[in-house]
C-alpha cells in the first residue's frame, strides 16, 4: 500500500516506513504528523475520491530538522563590472511514515 501526499506546494509518494524530506514544518523533533491524501492505492484499489480520502490518514514522525546542500549564486551584469555572490541553503524537515491507514 502506498499513498501520494501533499505537503509545502510539493506532491510525494509514501509508503510505510518510508523517510521523506519536505519543506521545513514547524513540528519538534518525534512529533506525530497527519499528512493530507490526494492518492490512495492498495494493490488493484485505487483511491482518489473526496469523501474517501477525507477519512484516509496518513501519520508521520518527525526525524530532524536539517538544511539542504549550499546553493552558490552569481549575480553578474556585462560592461558594468557588477559581479555578486550569494549562498543560499533551504531549511528541510525529515519525516518517517509510521502508518497508512484507508
Amino acid at each position: 500500500m502506498y499513498a501520494i501526499v501533499k505537503t509545502g506546494g510539493k506532491q510525494y509518494k509514501v509508503a510505510e516506513g518510508d523517510v521523506i524530506t519536505v519543506e521545513k514544518l514547524d513540528a519538534a523533533d518525534g512529533a506525530e504528523i497527519n499528512l493530507p491524501a490526494v492518492l490512495l492505492v492498495d494493490g488493484a484499489t485505487v483511491t482518489h475520491e473526496a469523501e474517501k480520502l477525507a477519512a484516509a490518514t496518513i501519520t508521520a514522525e518527525v526525524v530532524a530538522q536539517t538544511k539542504g546542500p549550499k546553493i552558490r549564486i552569481h549575480k553578474y551584469k556585462n560592461k558594468t563590472g557588477y559581479h555578486k555572490r550569494m549562498g543560499h541553503r533551504q531549511k528541510l524537515t525529515q519525516l518517517k511514515v509510521t502508518g497508512i491507514s484507508a
